[in-house]
């Protein structure tokens, strides 16, 4: 056990003010509400979202009313349970400091909390981002796999005395190659996902089985590599196929617009189902190559028709012809947490209608 004095550094402090010289200079998307309180005292289980809902009509914005900037905001883990959160309603910003204290010099005062007696770190005490509990199996295992790295995983080609299904402590003999890698994550492909704008098949959605370490390579003269299962969720077998182990996935999400225009679609939705609705989580078809990243924010949007024009021309035979486009309607907010290559997966943080695949996601506007 460690005792820790929670102290904002007076450099710290000021990285929540930068640019409030400049003044209350919002994008129009990052407005206050009308109503917005005047302070908020976070509770534990609150998320930086749900404490920037508070205040301002879209969460996502929270890192501009900080008055952050891309460096700075890469970890958000400086807000804990106890503190109060201020509206400063003349510089426009939401602050650790009471409006009005300050050293005179455009920062803020050194600000101290009682010290106190913690069992772990500060970043685990600090409030999160989002309500990331929701995402965490999708950034430890792989769930998607694309096309081109599906043909070249290493499978799963026998396995000791012909077992049909392995659990733990099992071997296994895997053909492909290993690129000095010794510890993988075993999947077994599912159903093809594919763009619902060109039809392609972008990816393939993966059932994550168990885990498999190396035993021994294999040498010249023997086609396979020998493993021991590891662990298992589910019955492993014959065909399944390995992919690395990923590295431990960042926590630290900050929302922010993507750095280029993003038009992409609802590719499909977790688990199969028709519709989905707040913190469930849908693939969309875009990824790294089209300039998403982890954090970025899109906006969802039905997808408007085209509908007759009942007042258009009639064509012959008294057909009418004319259509009329109907705008694409904005119905909620979409959190991108883990980014593909050309797939990225999303989950649903605010919505007034039921998520369907084939609606927009798009930069904010």
């Amino acid at each position: 056990m460690k005792n820790f004095s929670t102290v904002v550094t007076r450099a710290a402090a000021a990285a929540l003010v930068a640019c409030v010289v400049a003044g209350p200079v919002q994008a129009a998307e990052c407005a206050f509400k009308p109503n917005a309180p005047d302070q908020h005292r976070v509770v534990k289980g609150d998320t930086l979202w749900d404490i920037s809902g508070t205040f301002l009509q879209h969460p996502w914005c929270w890192p501009q009313v900080w008055g952050m900037n891309r460096e700075e905001i890469r970890n958000p883990h400086w807000i804990y349970p106890g503190q109060i959160v201020y509206f400063d309603r003349a510089r426009g910003r939401l602050s650790l400091n009471k409006p009005g204290e300050g050293d005179g010099r455009g920062e803020p005062p050194l600000l101290r909390l009682s010290p106190q007696v913690r069992s772990e770190g500060l970043d685990n005490d600090a409030i999160q981002s989002i309500p990331a509990g929701v995402i965490e199996p999708y950034l430890t295992q792989p769930l998607i796999i694309e096309k081109d790295q599906l043909a070249s995983a290493p499978r799963i080609a026998a396995s000791e005395e012909n077992h049909v299904y392995l659990g733990a402590g099992d071997r296994v003999y895997v053909r492909g190659e290993l690129n000095g890698v010794t510890s993988f994550q075993v999947f077994r492909p599912g159903g093809p996902l594919k763009d619902p704008q060109t039809g392609a098949v972008l990816a393939h959605e993966a059932t994550y089985v168990g885990t498999v370490s190396l035993v021994k390579a294999a040498v010249p003269g023997v086609d396979v590599h020998t493993f021991t299962v590891s662990s298992s969720v589910s019955e492993m077998g014959v065909g399944d196929r390995l992919v690395p182990a990923p590295p431990p996935a960042a926590r630290n999400y900050v929302p922010h617009a993507p750095l280029q225009a993003i038009d992409a679609r609802v590719m499909s939705i977790y688990a199969g189902v028709t519709y989905a609705g707040q913190s469930q989580v849908v693939t969309v078809n875009r990824g790294s190559i089209d300039g998403l990243d982890v954090g970025s924010v899109l906006q969802l949007y039905h997808f408007g028709k085209t509908v007759p024009d009942p007042e258009g021309r009639k064509g012959f035979l008294g057909f009418r012809k004319s259509t009329i486009k109907l705008p694409d309607e904005q119905y909620g907010s979409l959190f991108i947490f883990r980014v593909f290559g050309r797939v990225s997966y999303g989950l649903i943080m605010q919505v007034t209608a039921p998520v369907e695949v084939g609606d927009v996601a798009k930069s904010p506007e």
